[in-house]
């Protein structure tokens, strides 16, 4: 994962954090449920990312063993 993506994923998440904080302290459902899937929605974007670096690493390895370095 990049370094722009990781900061893009961790701005949703505090967003979210901060619009569940903002729907639970005025009691608006709504706006606490839109936080949480704002959360969601940036952990799995992470998890995705994770899951892809793995896959490269893997690649690369398997390019180094076939190139003999």
């Amino acid at each position: 994962m990049g370094i722009a993506d990781d900061a893009r994923n961790k701005a949703e998440d505090l967003k979210g954090r901060a619009k569940e904080a903002a729907g639970a302290a005025t009691g608006n459902d709504d706006l606490k449920a839109e936080g949480q899937a704002d959360q969601g929605l940036a952990a799995a974007k992470e998890k995705i990312a994770d899951a892809a670096d793995k896959v490269k690493e893997g690649v690369d390895a398997v390019k180094n063993k076939l190139s003999g370095h």
